[in-house]
């Protein structure tokens, strides 16, 4: 008996946008039986629901099932590949060029609840242990790159970071990155220039200003931030290990670049 929908699961237009990217089956053996549609429903439900492998509803396929997928796939860059691929799409329906030329960044801190966690750190600054993720994006808030690494790391060590792992291919394209002012110094600035070839222009807060205040630019990559409110296993960062913190953050991604370009977007967006 075919089971209820959940709200987090694929709709038909979406999944024909995924299937392209979703990889074949390992040749020789047994034959894949595993239905991969439910497989990506089963890790949408965990990202937007928040929970844990172990507590997926029987409806889905076994959570070792499901779990090995998410493992593998974050392991050979198949969510980056999937966030890529769709980016992509999103931008040109959206008609702007397929690759981005300029773009934001800037980090998060979040708490770490398992105190086992490797990369888990004090933030002096927002007073936390945990993590902080550090998010470059595009003119229109999609996800270019992330890395996630210990909250104690400071910005411009981790902007560093950040842009160093960022793809060659995507760092092609840019000339111009803004920035808030923890990025600030002629060091940083500099190391930019030498190792990206870009501009970046760091976009302050007036010290006049009170309470809230929307920021030139910068205030799209806090937008990106604000997304992952509505996935609840991103409100904090459960994982024990960093890379599996990244492939969450590109699975959110993918969601909502699914829901955009199907135009259903109402619940996200």
């Amino acid at each position: 008996m075919k089971r209820q929908p959940y709200e987090s699961d694929l709709q038909d237009s979406e999944m024909l946008l995924l299937e392209p990217v979703i990889p074949a089956a390992k040749p020789g053996g047994r034959p894949r039986d595993t239905d991969m549609r439910e497989v990506l429903n089963a890790i949408f439900y965990v990202v937007r629901s928040g929970c844990a492998w172990r507590l997926l509803p029987h409806e889905f396929p076994p959570w070792q099932t499901v779990y090995g997928y998410f493992a593998a796939w974050q392991k050979n860059g198949v969510w980056q590949a999937m966030n890529e691929a769709l980016r992509t799409i999103v931008r040109e329906q959206e008609e702007h060029e397929a690759e981005a030329s300029a773009g934001s960044f800037d980090s998060q801190s979040v708490k770490t609840m398992n105190a086992d966690a490797n990369g888990r750190g004090f933030d002096g600054a927002k007073l936390l242990t945990g993590r902080k993720r550090f998010l470059l994006v595009d003119t229109l808030g999609w996800l270019l790159h992330v890395w996630v690494t210990s909250a104690r790391l400071p910005e411009r060590e981790g902007g560093k970071q950040l842009l160093s792992h960022t793809p060659a291919h995507i760092l092609a394209h840019l000339h111009l990155l803004w920035a808030d002012g923890g990025f600030d110094g002629p060091d940083f600035t500099a190391w930019v220039h030498e190792h990206l070839g870009c501009l970046i222009e760091i976009v302050k807060r007036s010290d006049d200003a009170k309470g809230f205040v929307i920021l030139p630019r910068r205030w799209v990559v806090e937008r990106t931030f604000g997304w992952f409110a509505y996935f609840r296993r991103l409100s904090k960062d459960y994982e024990r290990h960093t890379a599996t913190s990244v492939a969450f953050i590109y699975t959110a991604m993918i969601r909502l670049m699914l829901k955009r370009l199907t135009k259903n977007a109402l619940l996200y967006l």
